[in-house]
C-alpha cells in the first residue's frame, strides 16, 4: 500500500503515540522511519511538569529547568510507603491552593525521593517528609509544624523581596582565631568536618539549628566548626582521624563529645554539659540518703576548698566521666568525720543493699601531686560496681556493657517486704562471684528481661531462678534449668570458662532455596556465608519495618544481579531484628548497616559510610575492596 498516496483519503486516529489509518476495514501503522520525530516528542515529555490536585510533580528530568527562573518554590520530598507523607497529602494540597492564590502565585511541588534520587541526594534528604523552601535556587530549611497556617506564613515571609537569610550561628574557626575563641569560652562545642563527608553534610543543618537555639541562652553556649581538610594542624593536634569529630572545650581544655547528632539532642546534651560536673553536698544527711536509698555508686571528693589544686583536678576528671557517673564533692568537716576520711581524698562507695563480707565498704584514692585525671578515672571505673550488682534496663548500657557478664534472673525486689528473699539468692551468687574476679556478676528482674530470657530459651524453664552468661561478640550461654544453688552456678561458670558450653543463637530457619542474586543470611548460616574465606562478602543488616531498607531493596537486588556471575563476591542480607550476629566485629546501631567482609580478613570488616546508597555507589565500594576488581562494566 502506498501510504503517502492514501493518507488524504483516509481518516486517522492516534493511540499510544502511533498513527493508524482506516480503509475498508483494514488497519495499517505508519512506517517506523516516519514516526521517529514522534518518538522524539515523546521522550521530551519526561520534562513535562504534571499537576496533581494543584501540587506540581517534579523529577530528576524536569527539576532544574522548572526551578531555574522561580523566585520561591515550596518543595516536599516524600516516599510512597511513608505513613506521615500519606497523612500530609490533604494538608499539602490545601497549602498548594492557598499559595496559588497568592500575589504573585508561589508554586508548590512534590518529589518522590525514592525515584528522583539525584535531586534528593543534592538536597541531602534523609527522612520523610522533608520540606524545603527554595529562594532563588538556594534551599532554606523548614523545621516548623506541618500545618497549612505555619507553612504558608513561612513561605510568604521568605518570598518577600526584602527577605535575606539569617547569619549563620555556627562560628567558623581557623588556625588564626581558634585559640582566641576556644580559650575564652567557658564551654564551646567544636565540630571538625570535611566538606566531602556525607555524615558531615547530614549533620550540618541539625548543628546549625542547635547553634541558633543555644545562642539564645543566657549565657550563650557556642557551637563552632573547623574544616579539618584545610586546618590540618588543628585536626592533628586534637587527634582527628574521622569525620565528623566533635569536641567540647572548657577554657581551652578538650573533652570528647559523646552526645546525639540531631538538633534537640545536641541542645539538651550541651545544656547538661554546661552545668557543673560535680554537685556540692553540705550535710551528713545527704550522704546517709545516698547510702540508704541509692541504686548506684556513690562518688564524693573531699577537699579543703575550691582553691585546692586537687579539687580542680577532680573537676576535670568529672567532666570526662560526667555522662556515666554522678559526682559530688564536699568541704564539710562533719562529712569528713562521718566518712572517716581526710581532705584531698576521693571516696567511692556502694549503697548499703550491695554491701557484702567479701568487699570493703569504701575505696579511697589519695590526691598527691603526681595524681592525674587518668588515675581518678581508673579509681572510679574500677570500683563502680559491687561484687554482685543489680542489672536494669536503665543502667544496662553504662554499667553492664563489659563481657563476660554472668546474669542470674529471678524476682528481684529490694523493697522492704521482698528484700530478704532478694538477698537470699544474691548471697548464693556472691559465694561464686568472689572466686571469679575476671567476670562481672549481676542479678536481674526476670520481668525486665523477658525477651532476653525468651532468646535464651529459659522463658518456660519452670525454675524460680535462671542463669546465663553473655559473652563478647553477642554470644549467649544458658544454664540448664535445675534447682539453683551456689554449686550449680559455680559448675556453670567453670564449664563456660573451659569452653564446654555451646552458645545459644537466635536464628530464623535456614532458607530451603537460597539461589537468588542476594543470599539470605540467618544466625545459623552467618559463619558459613559471610565468614567463608573463599569469598568476599557484602552484607546488609536490615529490619523489615525500616523505610530506608525498603527503599534500598530494589537497588540491592540489582547489585546482587550484577555480581551474581562473579564467583568470588557474595552479596548478602540479614534481618538483624530476628537473628543474632555471631561476631562483635559487625556492630549494628541503625538500619540499614552495610559491611564488606574481605575474604583475607573477615575479622576486620569495612563499614559502608558513603552518602549515595545507589547502584553506582555500592558497586564502587565493592570494587574498591574486592580481592578481584571489576566484574561487568554495565550497571
Amino acid at each position: 500500500m502506498n501510504t503517502e498516496n492514501t493518507i488524504t483519503k483516509m481518516n486517522t486516529f492516534q493511540l499510544d503515540g502511533q498513527y493508524f489509518y482506516f480503509l475498508f476495514g483494514f488497519l495499517e501503522t505508519e512506517p517506523e522511519a516516519e514516526t521517529a520525530d514522534e518518538d522524539d516528542d515523546n521522550e521530551e515529555d519526561d520534562t513535562e511538569v504534571k499537576d496533581e490536585n494543584g501540587v506540581l510533580v517534579l523529577t530528576d528530568a524536569n527539576f532544574d529547568t522548572f526551578v531555574a527562573d522561580k523566585d520561591t518554590v515550596l518543595l516536599e520530598f516524600y516516599a510512597p510507603w511513608c505513613g506521615h507523607c500519606k497523612q500530609f497529602i490533604p494538608e499539602y494540597e490545601k497549602i498548594a491552593k492557598t499559595l496559588k492564590e497568592n500575589d504573585p502565585p508561589i508554586p508548590v511541588a512534590k518529589i518522590d525521593a525514592t525515584v528522583a534520587t539525584e535531586v534528593a541526594g543534592k538536597y541531602e534528604v534523609s527522612g520523610f517528609p522533608t520540606i524545603k523552601i527554595l529562594k532563588k535556587g538556594q534551599p532554606v530549611e523548614y523545621d516548623g509544624s506541618r500545618t497549612e497556617e505555619e507553612i504558608v506564613a513561612r513561605v510568604k515571609e521568605i518570598s518577600h523581596p526584602d527577605w535575606i537569610p539569617p547569619a549563620e550561628a555556627t562560628i567558623v574557626l581557623t588556625k588564626d582565631n581558634f585559640d582566641e575563641v576556644v580559650d575564652n569560652a567557658d564551654i564551646i562545642l567544636v565540630e571538625f568536618y570535611a566538606p566531602w563527608c556525607g555524615h558531615c553534610k547530614q549533620l550540618a543543618p541539625e548543628y546549625e539549628k542547635a547553634a541558633q537555639e543555644l545562642g539564645k541562652r543566657t549565657p550563650a553556649i557556642l557551637l563552632a566548626k573547623v574544616d579539618a581538610t584545610k586546618e590540618n594542624e588543628l585536626g592533628s593536634k586534637y587527634g582527628v582521624t574521622g569525620f565528623p569529630t566533635m569536641k567540647i572545650f572548657r577554657k581551652g581544655k578538650a573533652f570528647d563529645y559523646n552526645g546525639p547528632r540531631e538538633r534537640y539532642g545536641i541542645v539538651d546534651y550541651m545544656i547538661e554539659q554546661a552545668g557543673p560536673p560535680s554537685k556540692q553536698i553540705q550535710a551528713v544527711k545527704q550522704v546517709q540518703e545516698f547510702l540508704r536509698d541509692g541504686d548506684d555508686v556513690v562518688i564524693i571528693g573531699v577537699f579543703n576548698g575550691e582553691g585546692d589544686q586537687a579539687y580542680q583536678l577532680y573537676q576535670d576528671a568529672a567532666n570526662n566521666l560526667r555522662e556515666d557517673y554522678k559526682f559530688h564533692h564536699t568541704f564539710s568537716s562533719e562529712i569528713v568525720n562521718f566518712l572517716k576520711v581526710s581532705p584531698r581524698q576521693l571516696v567511692v562507695m556502694q549503697p548499703e543493699k550491695f554491701h557484702s563480707k567479701y568487699e570493703p565498704k569504701k575505696h579511697i584514692l589519695d590526691f598527691k601531686d603526681s595524681t592525674t585525671d587518668a588515675d581518678v578515672k581508673e579509681h572510679v571505673t574500677k570500683h563502680a560496681l559491687p561484687l554482685v550488682g543489680h542489672r536494669k534496663t536503665s543502667n544496662d548500657n553504662k554499667r553492664y556493657a563489659k563481657r563476660p557478664l554472668v546474669v542470674v534472673y529471678y524476682s528481684v525486689d529490694f523493697s522492704f517486704d521482698y528484700r530478704t528473699a532478694t538477698q537470699y539468692w544474691r548471697s548464693k551468687i556472691l559465694d561464686v562471684a568472689k572466686d571469679f574476679p575476671e567476670y562481672t556478676f549481676a542479678i536481674a528482674n526476670e520481668e525486665d528481661y523477658a525477651s532476653e530470657l525468651k532468646d535464651l530459651g529459659l522463658s518456660d524453664s519452670g525454675e524460680e531462678v535462671n542463669a546465663a552468661i553473655l559473652d563478647a561478640g553477642g554470644k549467649k550461654y544458658a544454664k540448664e534449668p535445675e534447682e539453683f544453688d551456689s554449686d550449680a552456678l559455680r559448675e556453670f561458670v567453670v564449664a563456660f570458662k573451659k569452653g564446654k558450653i555451646a552458645p545459644i543463637l537466635k536464628s530464623q530457619p535456614v532458607p530451603k532455596n537460597n539461589k537468588g542474586p542476594v543470599k539470605v543470611v540467618v544466625g545459623k548460616t552467618f559463619d558459613q556465608i559471610v565468614m567463608d574465606p573463599k569469598y568476599d562478602a557484602l552484607i546488609e543488616f536490615y529490619a523489615p519495618w525500616c523505610g530506608h531498607c525498603k527503599s534500598l531493596e530494589p537497588v540491592y537486588n540489582d547489585l546482587g544481579k550484577k555480581y551474581q556471575s562473579e564467583g568470588s563476591v557474595v552479596i548478602a542480607k540479614m534481618d538483624a531484628s530476628a537473628n543474632d550476629i555471631p561476631s562483635d566485629k559487625y556492630k549494628v546501631e541503625g538500619f540499614p548497616t552495610i559491611y564488606f567482609a574481605p575474604k583475607t580478613d573477615k575479622q576486620n570488616p569495612i563499614k559502608f559510610q558513603g552518602a549515595n546508597r545507589d547502584l553506582e555507589g555500592l558497586s564502587k565500594f565493592v570494587e574498591e575492596h574486592a580481592s578481584k576488581p571489576k566484574t561487568k562494566e554495565e550497571l
